[in-house]
């Protein structure tokens, strides 16, 4: 039997790895054909490297049997996550290839639902899995954020940054981490944030029209984050009262775990269980794990 599960050990390890072999093969034909400069060679490689080292250590150490066809996915989306970063990194030295960033932007936004729908299909919904999904849509929209602010400003990066804000906050405050109810408006918020920053970093709208959109994307977030820190600053009183901690559950539905893991809502994300955020898929939830 420990044969056995080191022999499964290593084939999920080896998914990482391949992982890595295809962004650094999506990375040599995006600057063969772009002639991608060291900033986004640079940068697309750390994103490799860091993403193969993280995703290997959680694999470590909750030991599953099998990477699971969900979690490829949220792979694949990783992939084309680490393409666009390189290409947004790129775009500091030189004019970036608008259609190739919004085509392999589009692409990972619209996988955003399918792994969660993969899971639950073949009942390979995680905790790991969601915190995995979670974390490739976050990144993404912060990585859409700082490609959106070269054309309107710094300002546009708070979207980006607010979920990644809340979870320092969270540290100091730990009633923070409390599991907020589920929340339709949450999800739409959040589904708003990927497309209107993708839409503005198409530039197809004249300038107001690009600025308008990106206002709205972040009043929205505020309003919906500053409701649910309002939720959680109310319920963490009576919680202290009667000395109860609020913690994210490992085990239940997907449902249940997609509840406890949502947080504040981030950038474009809902959490599937079984991969992100989600920027989060419906619509992912970017604070969702603290």
């Amino acid at each position: 039997m420990a044969l056995n599960n080191t022999y499964e050990a290593r084939l999920v390890q080896q998914e990482t790895a391949v992982g890595a072999g295809v962004q650094i093969l999506l990375l040599a034909l995006l600057g063969t054909a772009i002639g991608m400069g060291p900033a986004g060679w640079l940068t697309g490689l750390a994103f490799a490297i860091a993403t193969w080292a993280v995703l290997s250590r959680a694999l470590h150490r909750t030991r599953p049997r099998s990477f699971g066809p969900a979690n490829r996915v949220t792979l694949g989306r990783a992939i084309l996550v680490g393409g666009v970063t390189a290409l947004v990194a790129d775009s500091f030295e030189s004019s970036p290839p608008v259609t190739l960033l919004v085509g392999l932007t589009a692409v990972a936004l619209i996988l955003d639902g399918v792994d969660g729908k993969v899971a639950r299909k073949t009942g390979t919904s995680t905790a790991l899995g969601a915190r995995f999904d979670m974390e490739v849509d976050a990144f993404l929209i912060l990585v859409l954020s700082v490609y959106v602010s070269t054309q309107l400003g710094p300002w546009v990066l708070l979207i980006g940054g607010m979920r990644y804000a809340f979870v320092a906050a969270a540290k100091a405050a730990p009633w923070l981490n409390a599991p907020l109810p589920h929340s339709m408006a949450r999800k739409t918020v959040a589904a708003m944030q990927g497309i209107c920053l993708l839409l503005a970093g198409a530039d197809l709208l004249p300038y107001l029209a690009n600025l308008a959109v990106v206002l709205l994307a972040l009043g929205s977030l505020v309003w919906s984050f500053g409701r649910d820190v309002l939720w959680l600053w109310r319920n963490a009183r009576p919680a202290a009262a009667a000395g109860t901690v609020a913690t994210v559950a490992g085990t239940g539905s997907e449902a249940d775990l997609e509840a406890e893991l949502e947080a504040g809502i981030g950038a474009g994300i809902e959490i599937e269980v079984g991969a992100g955020a989600g920027a989060g898929s419906g619509a992912r939830e970017l604070a969702a794990v603290r």
